[in-house]
């Protein structure tokens, strides 16, 4: 078992006097008291929860670097004359990210993309004119869609070449070096794997199942050498017109559990479920409604790393705002906590124009089986006016997608020695020295596509 187990036991929570120090930002002096408390007996759960507390709080601050002069200046570079009145509202009602660093408010690294990104009101107000992902990206997805409608079934096949390399300066010849990069997993959209070439090191190619697969490469370098893998899959996708569908109640014994610190019934949860179905008793309506929610309600924000994040999904629900994975956490809690099966998806993005980070869901309902579910997509659509393609992305998805993680919190093989950058995803890669661990900031990866061909 990696160190990396111990984040199930976030939820187990710090004493109150550590507690204290972290939420008033005092760092330093509640990391001094978890050593000193681990130095003494203290019971096995709580050791756990203070082993990541410690670590998480070591890396915080990187996340919340701006002063709130420094924000301003950003803010100034697109609208001059934004007072910091209009600062300090912007934070009262959440649209700015922030925590207390020694009693000081320090802001969120991205807490101006999310401006730009989620608040038509702030882009209107700076005379900003946004560029979309890609408007091409939308073009083959909604063309996608149509089809999708249309024929009730669509197909791509992409080639993809990823790399991961080391930083020049955190090289150091001679040591033992892992790389893990993610690659095609057998997601049910997903056929037809191949691995084309790679590295010629030694590596671990995980199984098609595993649930966060990847190749992973082992040895000592002289030189920085950047490693790399080709692949190629299918993505064949169904349309379902789940959102004006019906369902069948039924009794599940999979994809129902908690899972610990993120997929928690806590009693607001629960209360949330009640609120929101009611009397309802169809399970596809329930999870209709629970979409509807998140989509309707829930406001896109870029979040700091979830190595530091707690209680996602009740977070989420509390703070209303999340990114792509922090909306699909709250998905997949609503629905297992209502007896709904749901689980989790993630990987890439990729239309013929690149690739990107993304995260998504399943759920269960009879007699449709298992369907997709993409909060994010949902929540962009309808922040947009495009009602239709909010309901499509509940039931259904895009066949732009590469699966590479099936599971939420799952283990890479060979399991990682020490701190993952993401303790619970793999979207683009990790590394780590033999003797210990590296951040996302110590490395560079790359994701290109090579071929995209549309089959049918």
């Amino acid at each position: 078992m990696g160190m990396n187990e111990n984040f199930r036991y976030l939820s187990v929570g710090l004493p109150g006097d550590i507690e204290r120090r972290k939420q008033a930002g005092d760092f330093e002096r509640a990391i001094r008291l978890i050593d000193e408390r681990l130095s003494g007996n203290v019971p096995e759960a709580l050791k756990k929860c203070m082993i990541v507390e410690r670590e998480l709080m070591s890396r915080i601050t990187a996340d919340y670097p701006f002063t709130k002069a420094q924000a301003l200046e950003q803010i100034h570079r697109d609208c001059p004359d934004f007072t910091e009145a209009e600062f300090d509202r912007y934070v009262d009602e959440g649209k700015i990210d922030w925590i207390y660093v020694n009693g000081e408010e320090r802001y969120f690294e991205y807490f101006y993309p999310t401006l730009v990104k989620a608040w038509p009101e702030y882009t209107s107000r700076a005379g900003i004119v946004k560029k979309e992902k890609v408007d091409s990206d939308k073009f083959y997805e909604d063309q996608a869609i149509a089809q999708m409608k249309e024929k009730g079934k669509v197909s791509w096949r992409f080639q993809v070449r990823a790399t991961i390399r080391l930083k020049d300066e955190y090289f150091v010849p001679g040591k033992v070096i892992r790389a893990y990069l993610p690659i095609p997993s057998n997601g049910r959209q997903i056929s037809d794997i191949v691995i084309h070439s790679h590295s010629d090191y030694p590596c671990t190619i995980a199984p098609v199942d595993a649930p966060q697969r990847t190749i992973c490469f082992e040895t000592a370098l002289n030189e920085n050498d950047t490693f790399f893998v080709e692949y190629s899959y299918t993505n064949t996708v169904s349309y379902n017109d789940a959102y004006n569908g019906t369902g069948i109640p039924g009794t599940y014994d999979f994809d129902l559990e908690e899972l610990q610190p993120h997929v928690v019934f806590t009693p607001y949860i629960q209360e949330l479920v009640k609120s929101l179905v009611g009397e309802e008793k169809d399970p596809l309506k329930k999870a209709r409604i629970f979409y509807d929610f998140i989509t309707k309600t829930v406001r896109y924000s870029y979040m700091r790393e979830y190595f530091g994040l707690t209680q996602i999904a009740e977070n989420c629900a509390r703070n209303l705002r999340g990114d792509c994975g922090v909306q699909g956490l709250l998905f997949i809690t609503l629905c297992r906590a209502a007896g709904i099966p749901a689980r989790w998806q993630s990987g890439l993005t990729s239309t013929p124009n690149g690739m990107g980070p993304h995260d998504w869901t399943e759920f269960y309902v009879e007699p449709y089986g298992w369907l997709f579910a993409d909060p994010s997509y949902g929540g962009g659509a309808h922040r947009k006016g495009n009602e239709l393609r909010r309901q499509f992305y509940f039931g259904n998805l895009d066949p732009f997608r590469m699966v590479a993680n099936t599971e939420f919190q799952a283990d890479l093989i060979p399991d990682m020695r020490y701190w993952r950058a993401d303790p619970y995803d793999n979207q683009t890669g990790e590394m780590e020295y033999e003797d210990g661990a590296l951040s996302r900031a110590d490395y560079k990866r790359t994701k290109e596509v090579l071929s995209a061909e549309q089959l049918f």
